[in-house]
């Protein structure tokens, strides 16, 4: 069976819109959906205890009215859904191994109280062996498609794979974005030159930019591609840029040294201040 598209959910008004987006995403797959609600007790509460069984039952419960909605929203796509006894962060990277996808919102309460911008769903980002989807706003009402950050110097197949394919199922055009900045200057004793010319600065990242999308214009004749090379920040441009997109797509290459390391300082910020969308793709 193929690998799901996975969502971790909480109650219905802070996971529904999480799991509209997942389901129009494994719709346009063709891949079945499988909501998961993690909870797990306080250390002082036993899990036959009437609390826990009362707050097993609404978890249990908003999965039953998310996973019914989801089923409406697409008729023809298998919807599953469970939960487990474990942490958000535990259950869902687990999950994520057997996911084609795992999507998370962006804050949630309840069993899912961790899950804010800068705790569960960045931990998992980092850590998930799958593509992660951070929906902080859906995008709705967006003019423009899909952007994603591309490194000139070092592109990654797995990033721009994922683009390419959302773009195309979607019917999107794709917004490559390259930033660059001018090289540092390191003072005395450098052979730097102490002028740099900004056109030709900017006709090289251009040319490293085309380089590197021209093989996958040639796999994907049939998505429209926009090459933006600016001498900008690469987060600032790409939350500019996530105000008028319907998804944002960065590459997670950290080294893992801690907790949120693997994504990096661009993937984090992204993450934390963008308005729509956010899909985070690891690197072989």
């Amino acid at each position: 069976m193929a690998h799901p598209v996975i969502v971790g959910v909480d109650d219905p008004a802070s996971a529904a819109e999480a799991v509209d987006w997942a389901a129009d995403e494994a719709h346009s797959r063709g891949m079945r959906l499988h909501l998961v609600h993690a909870w797990l007790w306080e250390p002082d509460q036993a899990p036959e205890s009437l609390d826990a069984q009362a707050a097993r039952r609404a978890g249990e419960e908003a999965l039953r009215v998310l996973a019914e909605q989801a089923a409406a929203r697409h008729p023809d796509m298998e919807v599953s859904s469970g939960v487990v006894d474990s942490s958000p962060r535990e259950a869902l990277i687990a999950l994520s191994a057997a996911a084609g996808l795992l999507v998370v919102g962006s804050r949630g309460s309840g069993g899912f109280q961790g899950l804010l911008v800068g705790s569960t769903s960045l931990h998992v980002a980092a850590h998930a062996v799958c593509p992660v989807v951070v929906v902080r706003a859906t995008g709705a009402g967006a003019t423009g498609g899909v952007a994603v950050g591309v490194e000139g110097r070092e592109p990654s197949e797995e990033l721009l794979g994922f683009a390419f394919d959302c773009a195309r199922r979607r019917g999107l055009p794709l917004r490559a974005v390259h930033a660059w900045s001018y090289p540092l200057v390191l003072g005395p004793g450098h052979s730097l030159p102490p002028v740099y010319e900004s056109g030709h600065l900017m006709a090289e990242e251009q040319r490293l930019l085309a380089e590197v999308m021209a093989g996958w214009q040639e796999r994907y004749p049939d998505v429209p591609v926009e090459e933006d090379a600016v001498r900008s920040g690469p987060a600032k441009q790409l939350v500019a840029l996530s105000r008028t997109h319907q998804l944002v797509v960065v590459g997670r290459h950290g080294k893992p040294d801690g907790p949120f390391s693997r994504l990096g300082s661009v993937s984090q910020a992204v993450v934390h201040h963008a308005h729509c969308p956010v899909a985070v793709v690891p690197s072989a």
